[in-house]
């Protein structure tokens, strides 16, 4: 074999062992995405909805078909957290609401709560699963879509009053939690601040 026929031999499979790499790429990135398509069908299940742009979003935020079923808890641990800091009743009562919508000891969900019971998560997560949560009711009926939105915020409302105000001689509500439930109250309903204002007057009112 001469070296002209050793060079051809050696670019032929260096070509080949290229093609064999690239197809290899391309399988597993149509695998990525077909698993990818399932979770989102299966969070869409779980969640009544159909919209691609919300499971995308959903998914997007690292929520999976294990995880989603927290989506609704997470406004609650933002109240909690606003402070920088949760007392054991927040605590207390989040694991109360987890357990109520189904939450399973030893799940993966229970597991991700935990964690963001001790660990903080960012001010921009918890806005864009905010934002996530408007377009789910958004796609209810007007009733069931207002009933979600009030048991939403009461019970925002409720973690608020969880850690009491000194001695009952403050208000059971901070001001920074006042204008936290305010602005769910407001990014949930496409409001005015001035009519969620009067949403969460009569809340903690009450």
């Amino acid at each position: 074999m001469n070296g002209k026929d050793s060079f051809s031999d050696l670019r032929r499979t260096r070509e080949e062992e290229y093609f064999y790499r690239k197809e290899k790429e391309l399988m597993e990135k149509l695998r990525q995405r077909a698993k990818a398509e399932a979770e989102r069908r299966q969070m869409g299940e779980i969640l009544g909805v159909a919209d691609q742009e919300i499971l995308q979003n959903l998914q997007e935020l690292g929520y999976s078909r294990d995880t989603v079923n927290l989506l609704h808890l997470v406004p609650l641990l933002h109240v909690a957290w606003i402070d920088n800091a949760l007392s054991a009743r927040e605590v207390d009562q989040i694991r109360q609401a987890a357990e109520a919508r189904g939450i399973q000891k030893e799940s993966a969900a229970l597991g991700q709560l935990e964690d963001w019971l001790v660990h903080r998560p960012t001010d921009e997560f918890f806005e864009k699963t905010l934002r996530v949560i408007r377009d789910v009711l958004q796609g209810l009926p007007p009733e069931k879509r207002q009933a979600g939105t009030g048991d939403l915020v009461s019970c925002c409302t409720q973690i608020a009053s969880a850690s009491g105000g000194l001695l009952g001689l403050t208000s059971k509500i901070s001001e920074p939690e006042r204008k936290l439930l305010e602005q769910i109250a407001a990014a949930l309903q496409q409001s005015h601040q001035v009519a969620a204002k009067g949403v969460v007057q009569t809340l903690t009112e009450s």
